[in-house]
């Protein structure tokens, strides 16, 4: 059944520093499912480095020079990651085991993610910088809104667990069910499930007790929680509890106010990826 394990794992690699977080936290997925984790070269469009200083006297030689040292050092720092913890390159076709292997003819340009994660279980990305037009929000937007399949965010500092206390952040919105949905792979595996709503934050819709007796169906043993919002919003409220709970996961779906190429994210999903301690899985 497609989604019904996380087989496949595409992680975008770049120099980041947060970069090592997501690998670590890919390879915690990976671990979970005996999955493949695919690294391909994350870097701006070469075009778009001369659009951004055509004074700069930069060559196109130049460009081409600097692109082809960035997917160098992206390919290291994957493949010295992998060797580091003893993960083997795949070999042939049939299906994955835990694995690597390294997409080395992809484009440059950040929204690339968005068409190529569309036959991937999952992508893991760093979380982004706090300038919301930085290259790395347009690899999270691309993934978001043009893939069609779930992306791990990474937090700052790599997780020791990942998925065994989960809590959903649910409001009622079809974003949250397409991302509860998608989680259903880790939620079969976790030791605990909330389903967390915060009063004044949701959308028309079915209730957290809803989601739960579906959940239950599908052998998916969860309780729900109500929260009242308080002055810092629904996003601080929820990675309050989280961490109150000690979870290792946040199911989180991706609203956008905007429909345009730049995305504005809601309050409490721009608050959640800005502060979050904890992996968090979005969708849209």
């Amino acid at each position: 059944m497609w989604g019904a394990r996380m087989k496949s794992i595409l992680v975008p690699t770049e120099h980041h520093a947060s970069m090592p977080s997501a690998l670590e936290t890919a390879l915690l997925l990976a671990q979970k499912f005996g999955s493949c984790m695919e690294g391909f070269p994350l870097r701006p469009g070469v075009a778009d480095l001369v659009a951004m200083d055509p004074d700069s006297g930069l060559t196109m030689v130049a460009v081409k020079e600097n692109d082809a040292e960035l997917v160098r050092h992206a390919e290291d720092v994957f493949r010295a990651f992998m060797e580091q913890h003893r993960v083997p390159q795949r070999s042939g076709e049939g299906e994955a085991s835990l694995s690597w292997t390294w997409h080395s003819e992809a484009p440059s340009g950040h929204d690339y993610v968005g068409s190529y994660g569309r036959v991937f279980d999952a992508i893991v990305l760093a979380r982004p910088g706090p300038e919301w037009q930085s290259p790395s929000m347009i690899t999270l937007e691309s993934a978001l809104f043009e893939s069609g399949r779930p992306v791990l965010i990474a937090p700052p500092t790599a997780p020791p667990s990942l998925a065994t206390n989960v809590l959903i952040a649910w409001n009622c919105s079809t974003e949250q069910a397409t991302t509860t949905a998608h989680a259903m792979p880790l939620l079969r595996l976790a030791e605990r499930v909330t389903i967390v709503t915060v009063e004044g934050a949701t959308v028309a819709g079915p209730s957290g007790e809803h989601m739960a007796r579906t959940l239950k169906a599908n052998g998916v043993s969860t309780e729900t929680i109500t929260l009242k919002s308080r002055k810092g919003g629904a996003g601080e409220v929820l990675l309050s509890k989280a961490e109150e709970l000690g979870c290792d996961l946040i199911i989180k779906g991706a609203y956008t106010q905007s429909r345009l190429r730049q995305m504005i994210f809601g309050g409490t999903t721009r608050h959640i990826l800005a502060n979050a301690k904890l992996p968090v899985l979005m969708a849209h």
